[in-house]
């Protein structure tokens, strides 16, 4: 038997946290299935950019921005360039992430992470409904799709062949949820290019990221079954690697 995930819930907006090197590629990808869902007479689920960042000089190129865009929100940018070249009504919030205050209480949210700190991680693991969260380092990282923090409800039904309950970032990989461990400070401010100079990270990791990420809502909204909950990339090796939906594999994560 091949299992597969499948939530069986009503995905109202799409929401992108974290709008910097994989979350501006998302946006581009979220956009364009919106377009093609709406494109094919479907509805399509609304699309919310949040993130409080400004553009900086050293996200030109890098993170899908331009040198014009210098000193104006991320979320702003993107926003209007989706709803310019596709005509989406793409909504956006420059602010921290609330779980609170920015998702339906009643679960049906559809929320990408692609945030880079344990704060607005924790945010994140408090939101009902879907998420497809995302962490990566300098030329590797990992994929996650999920809905559910509860253990014992998920491991109720882990021998379903339709799979309603996947386990939340936080479960899997609990230290992304704490403070990173005091290290040797590093150069400030250096460019992107500059730091894919030094080796620092990989000028395409976040394009690797955003791809999966895109595979994944694709599945998700066209109703195609989603085999694996957990995907690694290395893009040093070109390596990609799921993990299937099966009580072994789960059990490795939830029992660690």
């Amino acid at each position: 038997m091949m299992q597969y995930f499948d939530p069986n819930q009503y995905l109202k907006t799409i929401t992108i946290v974290g709008l910097g090197g994989t979350g501006a590629n998302v946006a581009r990808i979220v956009g364009r299935i919106a377009y093609d869902m709406q494109r094919k007479r479907r509805h399509a689920p609304d699309i919310l950019l949040i993130d409080p960042d400004k553009v900086e000089e050293k996200n030109v190129g890098r993170q899908l921005f331009a040198p014009c865009d210098v000193g104006q929100y991320k979320v702003e940018v993107v926003g209007k360039r989706l709803n310019y070249a596709l005509g989406l009504s793409t909504r956006w919030i420059p602010d921290a992430v609330d779980a609170q205050q920015h998702f339906d209480r009643y679960g049906s949210n559809l929320v990408i992470s692609c945030v880079d700190n344990h704060l607005a991680r924790r945010e994140i693991h408090k939101i009902s409904g879907v998420a497809i969260t995302a962490g990566n380092h300098s030329n590797a990282g990992q994929v996650v799709i999920s809905n559910s923090d509860d253990t014992n409800l998920i491991k109720r039904y882990l021998d379903d062949e339709k799979v309603r309950y996947l386990p939340k970032e936080g479960l899997l990989f609990p230290a992304l949820l704490e403070p990173e461990p005091q290290s040797a400070p590093k150069p400030q401010n250096l460019s992107c290019a500059e730091l894919v100079a030094t080796g620092e990270q990989d000028l395409l990791v976040n394009d690797w990221m955003a791809t999966i990420i895109g595979q994944y809502l694709y599945k998700l909204l066209n109703r195609q079954p989603i085999h694996s909950f957990l995907t690694y990339i290395n893009a040093d090796s070109m390596a990609v690697r799921s993990v299937p939906i099966c009580r072994e594999e789960l059990e490795i994560y939830l029992n660690k």
